[in-house]
């Protein structure tokens, strides 16, 4: 490899450039790197294997396949340029530690009532932390810029789906719900075309119905928001613009506040912008 990344940024381009390529191993990898950019910074290559769910051989693999040497070059990257502070860099590990002591603690309703607060609030500082101010920017431009805007995501993602789309008919802005009632979805899309945007909401294990929606509006020519918890997940890699957001889970249960807080954003992000280009109009 000629051009080999000097940068964490230039890193994480390459990652997702050549994602698709990767074998199954790789990607996991890959998906790791993305996804906890300041713990593959920090941790030791075993406990990074661990987390990753492969050996630490086949993270040396992965580095020679982008041109290092080794591991500790691409570690190095990042620790020369992590992205956030102190209270985001051991965000994975107080959440981990949180479900371990919830696995342990006792189940008294004002006990569990804590355990959910500390885990909400953890999600939400790290909300604050690592969320990208242009991408946050661009995604409301992508909102204001639409002629319609759909809005899609079943299952888990369903609450944050239809909180967007009556958030943004509030706003007064030409919005469409899918959401597949009757099986309907498909043709539900159709409400939007070239032009338009379709806002995606799903986390792992993604929504196939979503998935196939994403695929579907991206071939109508629609651009695409994702509102997703990685990059390479299957509704972000055919998508324009990409808002990660990290939920806590406690006692096997994982929270939207995080997500919830997000949409309000962007939608009241949205309504200025609006009032913004009226009153310059």
């Amino acid at each position: 490899m000629t051009n080999v990344p000097a940068s964490a940024e230039e890193l994480r381009a390459a990652i997702l450039a050549r994602y698709s390529d990767l074998s199954k191993r790789m990607q996991q990898i890959g998906r790791h790197i993305l996804d906890h950019p300041n713990d593959f910074a920090l941790e030791t290559l075993a406990v990074i294997a661990e987390r990753s769910g492969v050996q630490p051989s086949a993270i040396v693999r992965f580095a020679q396949a982008f041109g290092y040497e080794g591991a500790s070059q691409m570690q190095r990257l990042f620790r020369d340029g992590l992205i956030s502070n102190n209270a985001a860099l051991g965000y994975a590990d107080r959440v981990r530690q949180l479900g371990r002591a919830a696995d342990e603690g006792a189940t008294e309703p004002d006990d569990l009532l804590a355990e959910f607060v500390e885990g909400n609030v953890l999600a939400l500082n790290n909300l604050l932390q690592t969320t990208d101010v242009a991408d946050l920017k661009a995604a409301v431009d992508a909102i204001a810029d639409a002629g319609a805007v759909g809005v899609v995501g079943f299952r888990r993602s369903f609450p944050v789906a239809s909180y967007l789309a009556y958030s943004l008919l509030q706003a007064e802005k030409r919005a469409f719900f899918i959401d597949g009632v009757g099986g309907l979805a498909r043709q539900q899309l159709q409400a939007i075309g070239a032009g338009d945007l379709l806002v995606a909401v799903s986390f792992h294990p993604y929504s196939e119905e979503t998935v196939s929606i994403v695929s579907e509006a991206a071939q109508r020519g629609c651009r695409i928001l994702a509102i997703s918890d990685s990059l390479v997940s299957p509704i972000a890699t055919p998508a324009d613009h990409v808002l990660l957001v990290r939920e806590s889970e406690v006692r096997k249960f994982r929270s939207l506040s995080a997500s919830m807080c997000l949409a309000q954003a962007l939608v009241i992000n949205y309504a200025f912008e609006a009032s913004r280009r009226s009153e310059a109009g």
